[in-house]
């Protein structure tokens, strides 16, 4: 079975998308890969494809004084489509994207080791995600997904009847906090890859991959039972993390780095 899925066609049509943002906007994609349930690698028969892009405006663009495209229109830093049936495609400009990853924002570099990549600059899609994996830091990424395994669990997974998607938004951030806690390396996109270094075998494991496979059979509004095991793993983890934060060295880049890799990419288009 393959756990990362992406239909020829829908494929076809992202691709096309991308090809059009490029002619419209005047830009050039760096990379393009899929995110959410299906980078993920738990998507439902219903799942949307969210396809997340690193983008580059020519040189001029950058040296705008107001900042400004023309009268009244302020410059945007993301390019999103409108949501057509299943496809959900936007992106980043380049430099929203070193910004961000100033800041130790992990999103980035996630995009960056998805499974699933619709394009990849041969020369500049290295060296970003060489910068991205420097700029990364422990710390930020592992406050990170507590905040987003805190926020899941406790506003969706408090009842006797939750929807199976919000145990899988749950356990793959706790997992991920536990991957940076026993490892220099950042946390992998592919959940498989989580469960089989943290989670080999038992019953918390049996558990897990009976809920893979009903959330890769059911649509996406699915509920179930609660599942004790999952439950009380999520609590026991969330209990030990929000009581003492481990301690976690931060980001290796200096914000230099990140002007020069800008530099040099604008040097390019």
């Amino acid at each position: 079975m393959n756990i990362h899925p992406v239909e020829p066609e829908k494929r076809a049509a992202i691709e096309q998308a991308l090809a059009r943002i490029e002619s419209e906007h005047d830009v050039r994609i760096l990379f393009a890969c899929e995110s959410g349930s299906r980078g993920w690698g738990f998507s439902s028969p219903d799942s949307d494809y969210d396809a997340r892009f690193v983008y580059l405006h020519r040189a001029p663009w950058y040296l705008s004084v107001s900042e400004r495209t023309g009268p009244g229109e302020p410059q945007r830093d993301v390019i999103e489509l409108p949501i057509e049936t299943d496809l959900d495609v936007s992106g980043w400009d380049l430099r929203k994207a070193l910004r961000l990853l100033s800041k130790s924002n992990p999103t980035l570099l996630e995009w960056m080791r998805s499974p699933i990549v619709y394009r990849r600059d041969e020369r500049l899609a290295p060296m970003l995600e060489a910068l991205a994996t420097r700029a990364y830091s422990r710390r930020a990424g592992w406050h990170h997904y507590l905040s987003m395994a805190a926020s899941t669990f406790d506003g969706h997974l408090q009842g006797e009847r939750i929807r199976t998607k919000k145990y899988l938004y749950a356990i793959r951030p706790v997992l991920a906090c536990l991957w940076i806690e026993a490892d220099g390396e950042p946390p992998p996109m592919a959940f498989e890859h989580l469960l089989d270094r943290l989670c080999p075998g038992g019953p918390l494991r049996e558990a897990i991959d009976d809920l893979l496979v009903a959330k890769r059979a059911s649509k996406e509004v699915a509920d179930a039972p609660r599942i004790a095991v999952i439950s009380d793993f999520l609590a026991e983890q969330l209990a030990r993390m929000r009581s003492a934060a481990p301690d976690l060295p931060g980001r290796d880049c200096s914000d230099a780095e990140l002007d020069a890799f800008l530099r040099e990419a604008l040097g390019v288009v």
